[in-house]
């Protein structure tokens, strides 16, 4: 929950600069549903879409805020989108455990997946569909999403360290090719990791801002993965936690704080050069142009803090409720004054400042997940952080949260993994991890 652990900068724009592909239209019937969304219902689909009925695709080259980024975001570019890329609604996280032992039928399914995720992430059935094939045989595609528009659909994909190296065992030939920055996490204190809820082989980031349709982009892998690779936990995520449109309101965590108020923004190019994106120099000459993830399942505490006085609740973090200004200052952007915050706010603990310049790119979410038999909410933050790498990242921002934030007492990391997440597929004879697995 580093709320300052990032920098400002202007206006957002899609990952990948130079983004492959030119401006089309995404055609098919329209729903009552989509209609709805384009008067004004759904609200970044709304925006977008006021001139007509089908959404305009967007390029690497277009910059736009998040309310007006189209229906269509390119899967295409030099970076995967769905990391610097305005930050959508809804999430559905799946980290995956690789069943077959066989290397080239890995490849097999990261190619079928690839080509998958470009029609998903384009309003597209997968394959042939989910009506019209043969009677007989299964669907294509589970169905669930049609008559609906792709809802800025995108598909992220990493690789965990168990992909190259499991009980002692180079699995596909890759040992060689982890990155040193794909380091295993160390224990923090107060950690209380569920191993159920933590790691996996791969994971998958959909983001949409329909549910359906972030839904059906993990299940349809899923299926098209099954006897290959198979689910070992999935997240459910709502009401995004950060932005990376400086322009728009900064959102909100269950705890009523505005969070991630300094996050990369989207059209921060140079920022994300140097802080999100990797380099060939780095050391992982097929990881230039990814990025590598922390997810971390945080639960929230909600029914004791919502106990905790204001004030209280307001010195914890260093920023007031309202508007979400630092301690001592009048509005949420200004320069915040570390000093005039206690010596254990989350915000002071968490700030550049106070961690030699690490910056990090946050894409965090909400989520409840019912009870926890105990008659409180399983409620929190699902943590979401993209950087250069984590040992100058990640890691030295959470020891020092999470050896004196006053936080502590309301939060408890539960889940945790970490993913080198490759650079973006550059064209239809690309794939998911090509330059990890051939070298190019």
């Amino acid at each position: 929950m580093a709320d300052e652990n990032t920098t400002e900068a202007g206006a957002p724009q899609q990952d990948g600069a130079d983004r492959a592909g030119t401006t089309e239209r995404a055609r098919g019937p329209v729903s009552r549903r989509a209609v709805i969304g384009w008067t004004g219902a759904g609200i970044a689909l709304g925006a977008a879409a006021a001139g007509g009925a089908a959404a305009a695709v967007r390029t690497g080259n277009d910059v736009q805020p998040a309310g007006s980024a189209g229906n269509v975001i390119a899967f295409h570019g030099t970076n995967q989108a769905g990391i610097t890329t305005p930050v959508q609604d809804r999430l559905h996280f799946a980290a995956f455990d690789v069943k077959t032992d066989d290397r080239a039928e890995l490849v097999a399914l990261l190619k079928e997946w690839t080509a998958a995720a470009a029609a998903m992430t384009a309003g597209k059935p997968v394959g042939a569909g989910a009506v019209g094939g043969l009677p007989e045989a299964p669907p294509d595609d589970t169905g669930e999403a049609l008559g609906l528009p792709s809802s800025r659909l995108t598909i992220t994909v990493g690789f965990g360290p168990t992909l190259f190296e499991k009980d002692g065992k180079d699995r596909f030939g890759l040992k060689a090719q982890r990155p040193t920055a794909l380091v295993d996490l160390p224990a923090f204190p107060h950690d209380n990791l569920d191993a159920t809820r933590s790691g996996g082989d791969i994971c998958v980031q959909a983001c949409a801002d329909d549910p359906q349709v972030a839904v059906h982009a993990i299940r349809n892998l899923a299926r098209i993965g099954f006897g290959k690779v198979a689910v070992r936990w999935s997240q459910l995520g709502f009401g995004k936690t950060s932005s990376t449109t400086p322009d728009e309101q900064t959102p909100r965590n269950l705890m009523g704080f505005k969070d991630g108020t300094h996050n990369v923004a989207g059209s921060d190019r140079a920022t994300q050069d140097e802080h999100v994106w990797a380099a060939a120099k780095d050391g992982a000459a097929w990881m230039a142009g990814g990025s590598y993830l922390v997810a971390r399942r945080i639960r929230m505490h909600i029914e004791t803090w919502d106990r905790t006085p204001l004030k209280e609740q307001e010195d914890i973090f260093g920023r007031n409720k309202g508007e979400g200004a630092p301690a001592g200052k009048q509005r949420e952007h200004d320069t915040p004054n570390l000093k005039a915050m206690l010596p254990t706010a989350h915000v002071r603990l968490a700030h550049p400042d106070s961690n030699s310049g690490v910056t990090i790119l946050r894409r965090g979410y909400s989520f409840t997940d019912g009870t926890d038999g105990l008659g409180r909410l399983d409620a929190g933050l699902f943590f979401l952080a993209y950087q250069r790498d984590v040992r100058s990242g990640f890691i030295p921002v959470q020891k020092r949260l999470a050896g004196t934030d006053a936080l502590n007492e309301y939060i408890q990391h539960v889940g945790s993994a970490h993913f080198a997440c490759p650079p973006g597929v550059r064209d239809s004879a690309d794939w998911w991890g090509r330059g990890l697995f051939e070298g190019k």
